[in-house]
């Protein structure tokens, strides 16, 4: 039986990951307010190597619509206006000499209907960790059922696995609710 128990425990740490994964992308996916985690992708070239930016400058949010970026060194304002804008993420660095300002323009209702497509697909790859996750554990149940264990006790923890699959496919369509009515609040 404690064989069964790790291996619900595996598979709810693996849909855990998936969660976790997934509210890490959406925090990406910008609804028209500022947030600091929009410039997690956004890497700088600071003495010959790829840095992420916020290792070379503070990003902070004064208001819901400015990124403020204040670099440690003001030679890198350029740079940092530079990768800013080459990371594509429709973003106008505005540089006064000491810092760099982003104002986050306000999303128009097709570029809403456009993130709330890209945040679907980030939860449609959610459910498909949480889909792997469950093969993987019934098939270690399988394996268990192969050395020896009772069918019913494997048919208990099938029955586990699928319970803990609809409870985190609940938690990813939660989330993605949650996003969809953030990202269409005007």
């Amino acid at each position: 039986m404690e064989d069964i128990d790790i291996i619900l425990e595996e598979v709810r740490e693996q849909m855990d990951a998936g969660i976790k994964h997934l509210e890490k992308e959406l925090l990406k996916v910008r609804a028209g307010r500022a947030n600091p985690a929009m410039l997690e992708g956004v890497f700088v070239e600071y003495y010959g190597s790829p840095t992420p930016l916020n290792q070379v400058a503070n990003v902070s949010t004064p208001d819901a619509r400015t990124l403020s970026v204040q670099p440690w060194e003001k030679a890198l304002i350029p740079e940092i206006e530079k990768a800013i804008i080459n990371a594509n993420l429709g973003l106008n660095p505005q540089n006064n000499g000491e810092m760099i300002m982003i104002n986050i323009p306000v999303l128009t209702e097709e570029r809403r209907k456009e993130l709330v497509k890209k945040a679907r697909a980030e939860g449609e790859e959610a459910r498909i960790g949480i889909r792997n996750a469950r093969k993987d554990g019934n098939d270690m149940l399988k394996k268990l059922a192969d050395d020896g264990l009772s069918e019913d006790l494997v048919k208990d923890g099938e029955a586990e696995v699928q319970k803990l699959t609809d409870a985190y496919n609940k938690k990813v369509e939660a989330t993605l609710d949650k996003k969809e009515s953030e990202i269409m609040h005007v």
